[in-house]
């Protein structure tokens, strides 16, 4: 064989064992063989994931990555973060799901893949139970507080009648605050916010009276890992179908799933 067709024969080789030494594991076999799959879970953000007195993760997400490791047939570790270091977490192959509060956006998905959804927030109005408040025209000649420039701010200044009377708040604290002591009438805010509040048990006891909007909340994945989200993907609708994802909900939030998420 001549020295040049030799040269290229080896060069191709070479580049082919590159390509499998250089190659990334695939996740889902990385756990299977791992026989752990290690899962964000929020630690700030009750009632979907918080430290317990017991100084273990204890939520909605948490219930939630439980039972992905239990239908992926391997133990869970679960790694509890906040919102800042949830996707450089699966970045750094510090995690292989984030189950944890995560919503879409085009920045995070130039970053990471997704699976589905699994959850929704609510940006909502509540109030006390006999209100008498079941939609934006029932705000007419009432006060309502929110977070000045926040996402409820732009919503209840599209759909609150010219009456009513929208005081705005530089932080949530203020915000609930103005609720809590009768300054307002109702809140416009997120769920998230208004279970933590409830967890407290307030003299005054808000209630969601009517949404604002749906935000749904995803699973996370590394780019490129296909098999993996959709092995989520079959989990998610499965636990959609015998009614777990249901009593998940119910349990955390007081509320059903949506039918639509």
């Amino acid at each position: 064989m001549p020295f040049s067709a030799i040269k290229k024969t080896m060069m191709a080789l070479s580049i082919v064992a590159m390509g499998a030494f250089g190659a990334s594991a695939d996740v889902l076999d990385d756990i299977t063989q791992r026989g752990t799959v290690r899962i964000a879970v929020p630690e700030d953000f009750p009632p979907y994931g918080a430290m317990g007195i017991d100084m273990k993760p204890a939520g909605y997400d948490v219930d939630v990555a439980n039972h992905v490791a239990e239908k992926l047939g391997v133990s869970i570790e679960l790694v509890p973060v906040i919102g800042s270091n949830r996707i450089p977490s699966l970045q750094t192959d510090k995690v292989d799901l984030i189950i944890s509060v995560l919503g879409k956006s085009p920045e995070r998905e130039a970053a990471i893949d997704f699976a589905n959804a699994y959850g929704v927030l609510n940006n909502s109005v509540f109030a006390e139970k006999d209100s008498g408040i079941a939609g934006p025209d029932d705000l007419a000649g009432k006060s309502v507080s929110v977070l000045r420039g926040g996402i409820a701010d732009m919503l209840i200044t599209e759909v609150a009648p010219a009456t009513a009377e929208i005081k705005r708040y530089e932080d949530e604290t203020s915000n609930t605050q103005a609720f809590l002591s009768g300054q307002v009438d109702a809140i416009a805010t997120g769920d998230i916010i208004i279970n933590a509040l409830k967890a407290r048990s307030p003299r005054r006891m808000p209630e969601e009276m009517f949404i604002l909007n749906t935000s749904p909340l995803y699973v996370g994945v590394k780019k490129g890992e296909t098999r993996l989200a959709e092995k989520v993907n079959e989990i998610i609708a499965g636990m959609i179908a015998d009614g777990t994802l249901e009593g998940i909900s119910q349990k955390w939030l007081g509320r059903g799933i949506p039918d639509k998420m």
